[in-house]
């Protein structure tokens, strides 16, 4: 599996109906993130950027991905392959006998 960054513009104007559907995304994105489809997901702090790393076989399948996305007609998404992504894992904390 490859790994692919999506480098997502918002628009500028944010309408009602864009509002309307960010429970159903953040729904779908949960999903994603749940099934390791989808590791990394970011809003920028003026809301117009969207960056998240998908996991999958294709850019063609990462594109289909994202089309499922309740906001996608209003994301204008350039994806990126890459060499690599580094995160931690999940890691439980180190417990102390005192």
């Amino acid at each position: 599996m490859k790994q692919f960054m999506a480098d997502i513009t918002l628009p500028e104007v944010i309408t009602q109906d864009f509002i309307s559907l960010i429970p159903l995304h953040r729904l779908q994105v949960g999903i994603l993130l749940k099934s390791g489809r989808l590791t990394n997901y970011g809003l920028s702090l003026d809301r117009s950027k969207l960056w998240a790393i998908f996991i999958g076989n294709s850019e063609e399948e990462v594109h289909n991905i994202i089309n499922i996305f309740p906001l996608r007609k209003y994301m204008d998404v350039r994806l990126y392959e890459l060499a690599f992504h580094e995160h931690p894992q999940l890691q439980f904390p180190i417990q102390s006998l005192n």
